[in-house]
């Protein structure tokens, strides 16, 4: 399955590692160290015009999205809730 995060990407649910808000950029020297290498590697990728609200970070990149880490997780739950459900699409055919 796949999630908007903003812009124009779209990310499978599968590679989703973690996503943090963006503030924690200037309170975890970690994080801001990790973006930083991350950046000279060019896989960091701020889509957005607007100011980011969090951070994506996958399997390969970091994403800046402008969607608050409320919203992305009501999105992954959303796909997580429709993977599960069955399949009766053959009940309908004709």
């Amino acid at each position: 399955m796949f999630i908007h995060i903003g812009g124009d990407h779209v990310i499978q649910s599968e590679e989703v590692v973690a996503i943090v808000e963006h503030d924690l950029i200037s309170s975890s020297s970690i994080v801001a160290e990790m973006i930083t290498n991350q950046r000279k590697n060019n896989n960091v990728l701020d889509p957005s015009e607007e100011s980011p609200k969090s951070i994506v970070i996958t399997n390969e990149y970091i994403y800046f999205s402008p969607l608050s880490v409320l919203t992305l997780k009501k999105r992954a739950s959303m796909i997580s809730t429709i993977s599960k459900l069955e399949d009766y699409s053959e009940l309908f055919d004709e």
